[in-house]
């Protein structure tokens, strides 16, 4: 008897994990993820396991964004001693966002405790701090692309690019039930075709039961390759009027795809001759692992590569890590390009450049990913006439442009396209997972349509028996319906410090 209980990404886009138990009792877990919401709602899900951390055997991990791995630390604190697989470059990246992610955990809670010592109340402490995100590094093993490997008795995990991040993979478990062999997928997040930098998604080899992202469900995003035109259309425009390109970006993934294009820009004549500054240490370092995993990259980058040009390096590039450094950026004269995180403007450096440059008529702010709802990114791409930055009104006079074909995610056409070798008279059942549900709903009847006719959408603590021939659906467990119905009610998640991307 195999078992698949859904503890985060459940009818969300965020704190993905899923614990597989195998006929053998070996319990498995499917990323370990930060969830990303309101304060109070976030603590009480990110502070209390459902279930004993000692008696996981081990993490399997799809790939290094935040709200996949950001709650690995209390995993190891609270008991888990077992490994945690991923590949090569997903360890390299969890190395520096686990720290940088700890980091937010010791600074948040030093300015929450500012203002509860002012009201009498005890301090709170953070989820976890440096020294525990280190600790959590010693457990990580990496794994190649395609290379099945042992992570429990009779039971060997394979991994497929996903070509969403550096690093970022789909997974096939194979087990046994009895006489009967089970194999079980999970897409991790699936990234899209023609995408600069990485290769194409690898779609997975045919398995009994699929877990799938859902978050583009029921949309069909613009086609990339206006992406870099657009690009150039903006930073030349903006360079005319003497102003900046003010652009909020994921330090991990969009940072890295940004400088790609404008290296291909400067190449093509097309890039003005203005100073470029990416102010995010957490971008820099990010950037580093980048130049040293060529083995994710897809053919018109390594030929960078072999032509002795860094894919990520170009005339005008300047790195800013310390924060005497960038303050220095708003006093510069003339126009620049200013890329800084977060990706949704909520944290971070940007939060000063936007402060400083919104009011300026001649600057642009351009926006090149998904912005939650509630968020400071969102407002902007609503182009409202006034913006709340660090508790002070702004009026918005800059230029904003959305740039929307840059997502990492695929959308609902590329999702169905990764289902190509799966056959939907074998495919006894399929569960989305890493979605909002309305857009599951519309996944879920694109997915009908297209035969599959057990499409299954978990809320958080659903649990199901996969057999050989069909699944049972257990429900949630009754101690876990007051905090599903909680979850299922919170307002889409915003991204701070190091971010969950998107």
């Amino acid at each position: 008897m195999v078992d698949l209980q859904f503890w985060g990404a459940a009818q969300t886009v965020t704190g993905s994990m899923h614990l597989l138990t195998t006929a053998a009792r070996e319990r498995l877990l499917l990323d370990c993820g930060l969830y990303q919401g309101r304060r109070e709602l976030a603590e009480q899900v990110n502070r209390n396991f459902p279930f004993a951390p000692s008696s996981i055997s081990a993490v399997v991990l799809s790939h290094a964004h935040i709200d996949h791995t950001g709650n690995l630390p209390q995993l190891v604190g609270q008991g888990f001693s077992g490994p945690v697989y991923t590949t090569p470059a997903t360890r390299d990246l969890a190395g520096i966002m686990l720290r940088d992610s700890a980091h937010i955990q010791v600074s948040d809670a030093q300015w929450i405790n500012k203002r509860r010592a002012r009201e009498g109340q005890s301090p709170i402490s953070p989820l976890y701090n440096e020294a525990d995100a280190v600790a959590t590094l010693e457990a990580i093993q990496s794994i190649g692309y395609g290379r099945p490997f042992p992570v429990a008795d009779g039971v060997k995990v394979t991994y497929f690019d996903a070509g969403h991040i550096l690093g970022s993979a789909g997974l096939v478990i194979e087990m046994k039930d009895g006489d009967h062999k089970i194999r079980v997928g999970f897409s991790g997040d699936v990234g899209r075709w023609n995408m600069p930098i990485l290769r194409d998604p690898t779609p997975l080899p045919p398995v009994d039961y699929l877990l799938l992202e859902s978050t583009y469900g029921g949309k069909t995003h613009p086609p990339i390759e206006s992406a870099k035109g657009e690009l150039a259309d903006v930073i030349r425009r903006t360079a005319e009027r003497g102003g900046k390109v003010i652009i909020p970006a994921f330090s991990v993934g969009r940072t890295q795809e940004l400088l790609y294009m404008m290296r291909q820009l400067q190449d093509d004549g097309l890039l003005p001759k203005i100073p470029v500054f990416v102010d995010s240490p957490l971008a820099i370092d990010a950037t580093t692992v980048f130049r040293l995993h060529p083995e994710c990259f897809d053919a018109e980058t390594m030929g960078y590569i072999e032509g002795s040009h860094g894919p990520f390096d170009f005339d005008g590039l300047r790195f800013t890590r310390h924060a005497d450094d960038s303050k220095k950026i708003n006093d510069l004269a003339g126009p620049a390009v200013i890329i800084a995180a977060s990706g949704m403007a909520e944290a971070g450096r940007i939060r000063h450049h936007l402060a400083n440059h919104i009011g300026d008529p001649n600057s642009t702010i351009l926006i090149v990913g998904f912005q939650a709802e509630h968020t400071l990114g969102r407002r902007l791409v609503e182009k409202d006439a006034q913006v709340n930055i660090f508790g002070q009104r702004y009026q918005r006079k800059a230029e904003v442009v959305v740039i929307n074909s840059l997502s990492a995610h695929a959308d609902q056409p590329e999702l169905l396209r990764y289902l190509g070798n799966q056959d939907p008279a074998t495919l006894k059942g399929i569960f989305l997972v890493h979605g909002e549900i309305d857009r599951q709903e519309k996944l879920a009847s694109a997915l009908k349509s297209a035969g599959f006719s057990h499409v299954e959408i978990p809320e958080r603590g659903q649990a199901f028996t996969l057999g050989a021939d069909r699944y049972t659906d257990h429900g949630v467990p009754a101690a876990d319906e007051k905090l599903a119905a909680m979850l299922a009610e919170a307002p889409p998640p915003t991204a701070t410090g190091a971010e969950r991307g998107e």
